[in-house]
């Protein structure tokens, strides 16, 4: 894949939710069709640029997990596998 996000941006690899509880309650469909909320860092920019004009690198590397806002970012698909390109801002948290 060929595909590098710019500046402060993050290719992410949706990690689709489980159809099933830990406790074994499987859920309709219509309780898994929401969005997504956890991926894992394919690929990161260089970073934000301040007002200095100095670049602040990304606090996310490739291989993180991350939990990230619901409606965050654009859909992509390459190579028939899809992705999600975020702002650094619309992460959370890292794990």
């Amino acid at each position: 894949m060929n595909v590098v996000p710019t500046r402060n941006r993050v290719l992410l690899e949706v990690q689709e939710r489980e159809e099933k509880t830990k406790g074994g309650i499987i859920l309709p469909d219509t309780a898994s069709k929401d969005k997504p909320h956890e991926g894992r860092v394919v690929a990161v920019g260089s970073g934000r640029v301040d007002n200095k004009g100095h670049v602040v690198p990304m606090q996310v590397k490739k291989g993180d997990k991350v939990i990230f806002s619901e409606w965050s970012g654009s859909e992509i698909e390459v190579d028939g596998k899809k992705y999600l390109i975020i702002k650094d801002e619309d992460l959370l948290a890292v794990e």
